[in-house]
């Protein structure tokens, strides 16, 4: 099927003579506002679903973007062309919506039909905050009436992939496709997200200079959403109980361990470099200090990307809940990490700790964070049955693939 689409992509990438007679049929993934993790994504999920639908996928990044990758396909292009002569089309209001294009028409929510589609363009929303409507785009029904539109231009920050196995219109194809349900990101990821030059310049200097030579590399990725519900002596406490409980990190050791500290913060790496400064076999080595996310900042872009490349080279990964950060490297890295729990005060137990302080997850697919909702959200509670979409174990309403 990849040989198939870049065939079909040479034939309709931007400028080619195909692209220029509309011949083709596309998906656009329009500039996000979210962070890294959640555009690689959704990027990804994109990618599959236009391998499903006979599309192109091409990406309009933006300058905070466009450097950071290699072109997926060799010898041609996914990057939307700015001069197109179509692009108000793609950010301009007189476009149709697809959810509001189902509220005006009216369809129920068991058996929605898209019908009577006038337009080429066709705008679609899949991210955080998306409506009732909005999430007819996983009927079968609709599916059918969406193969008449040439241009799908969608929005979204999420992994949507685990809902894809959910429709009965494309389970055949998908399961033909990754006998290994657990490894589908794993190998989407691979296919679309080579560092470029200047990206891989910067990962193998920090690889070979900090990390090669260890004889085992742990990754700690720490994602604190907020510092007050979460401060970081608290934060600490719960590393350090995740590190001894799983025997990742110990004193007294004579196998070399390098430990990368990813975080936005640089308290984290500080304070972990000081409580093992006497231990000459574990180093804690930390590649970026950013302090805050600047999700429309190039330097900060590439260094994130940078951050989760060098995650994805550990032989062991510690990751926090909800992060897709985390995810990212997991999949790219193909590991299954332990999900670290990062305490909250807001809930209770002041600046104690309760429960466990991480947990292995159950496979290394990401987290479709906000799926249409089922009725049963129970963490790993298998949600049709047999099926191997399952609830994720760090946000309980989401959906991840694992195998049966």
């Amino acid at each position: 099927m990849l040989r198939d689409y870049e065939q079909r992509h040479k034939r309709c990438e931007p400028l080619s003579e195909s692209f220029n007679r509309n011949d083709c049929s596309y998906v656009v993934f329009t500039r996000p506002t979210n962070g890294l993790g959640n555009r690689m994504l959704s990027m990804s999920s994109a990618f599959l679903y236009a391998l499903l639908t006979n599309r192109v996928l091409l990406v309009d990044f933006g300058p905070d973007m466009t450097h950071l990758f290699s072109e997926p396909v060799p010898n041609s292009t996914w990057l939307f062309p700015e001069d197109f002569r179509f692009g108000n089309r793609i950010y301009g209001s007189k476009v149709d919506d697809f959810g509001s294009l189902m509220k005006k028409k009216n369809n129920n929510y068991t058996d929605p039909v898209l019908v009577n589609i006038s337009s080429s363009f066709l705008h679609v929303n899949l991210g955080y905050g998306y409506d009732d409507y909005d999430k007819l785009f996983y009927s079968n029904g609709v599916q059918d009436g969406l193969q008449k539109v040439a241009w799908l231009i969608l929005k979204s920050d999420q992994y949507f992939v685990p809902y894809l196995f959910l429709m009965s219109g494309f389970r055949a194809k998908l399961d033909r496709m990754f006998p290994d349900k657990e490894a589908v990101f794993h190998h989407l990821g691979r296919y679309l997200f080579t560092p470029s030059d200047q990206a891989w310049g910067l990962i193998a200097r920090f690889y070979d200079a900090y990390l090669e030579k260890a004889d085992e590399r742990i990754g700690l990725q720490i994602r604190v959403l907020d510092s007050k519900a979460s401060p970081t002596a608290l934060v600490l406490k719960q590393v350090l109980r995740c590190a001894q409980k799983e025997k990742l990190v110990s004193k007294k050791t004579s196998y070399h361990k390098a430990v990368l500290v990813a975080s936005l913060s640089s308290e984290f790496y500080i304070e972990l470099k000081d409580m093992f400064y006497e231990e000459v076999a574990v180093g804690f080595h930390q590649a970026s200090r950013e302090e805050v996310q600047r999700s429309n900042d190039g330097s900060h872009n590439m260094m994130a990307w940078v951050d989760i490349y060098l995650l994805s080279l550990c032989d062991v990964l510690v990751t926090s809940g909800w992060s897709t950060f985390g995810y990212v490297a997991q999949g790219l890295g193909g590991l299954r990490p332990w999900i670290l729990q990062i305490p909250d005060t807001k809930y209770g137990g002041g600046d104690t700790l309760w429960g466990q302080a991480c947990r292995r997850a159950v496979s290394m697919e990401p987290c479709f964070h906000f799926p249409p909702s089922y009725d049963d959200n129970k963490v790993g509670v298998r949600v049709d049955g047999s099926s191997t979409v399952v609830h994720c174990e760090d946000v309980g309403g989401g959906l991840k693939l694992v195998n049966l």
